[in-house]
């Protein structure tokens, strides 16, 4: 409980025991009430360290998660129907070699060689009619003179109408 709220029902447990406690017939009221609040407000604050510290637990768990997986070697990304790119991790962005920035809200089919594009169009296709997850092969578009293969699969995302992508790299070719 934050220390100002703290104050405000001390000071309001305070307003009622001070009438009781001048009586001598009401003080012995007073000093049980009095004590039966102390236990509580004790009880309040072990309970409050108790959530506390799985708190603490889960967010460093979390953190850790999600620095795998921003760091993991296969690149996820979300995408809609037409693939375009809605969200990209920083291993995902390697893949088709942009920045993160630079991709998002661009098809991905404009990092994959031509003769892949039906292959990508493919996955949400069947990802949207709830069939098995199935890995396709994909040629991205040269970068820098090197052509690099990706494995590719889609699955429903939470967000209607989105899809998870993950890609896989295969293999790097340098060209003869």
């Amino acid at each position: 409980m934050p220390n100002a709220r703290r104050r405000a029902s001390q000071f309001e447990a305070l307003a009622v025991l001070h009438p009781l406690a001048p009586s001598p017939s009401t003080a012995g009221d007073a000093m049980a009430l009095l004590h039966e609040l102390q236990v509580l407000q004790v009880e309040l604050d072990l309970q409050q360290e108790q959530l506390r510290r799985p708190q603490a637990e889960l967010e460093t768990a979390l953190m850790r998660q999600a620095g795998l997986v921003e760091r993991a070697l296969a690149g996820d990304m979300t995408i809609d129907a037409r693939t375009v790119l809605c969200e990209i991790k920083r291993a995902g962005a390697r893949l088709p070699g942009a920045a993160p920035d630079g991709v998002l809200g661009r098809p991905l089919a404009v990092f994959v060689a031509a003769h892949g594009a039906g292959a990508l169009q493919a996955l949400p296709v069947r990802a949207r009619a709830g069939l098995a997850c199935e890995t396709c092969a994909l040629q991205l578009a040269p970068i820098g003179g090197m052509q690099q293969s990706v494995h590719a699969a889609a699955d429903r995302d939470t967000t209607p109408g989105r899809f998870l992508l993950l890609l896989m790299a295969a293999a790097i070719t340098l060209p003869p």
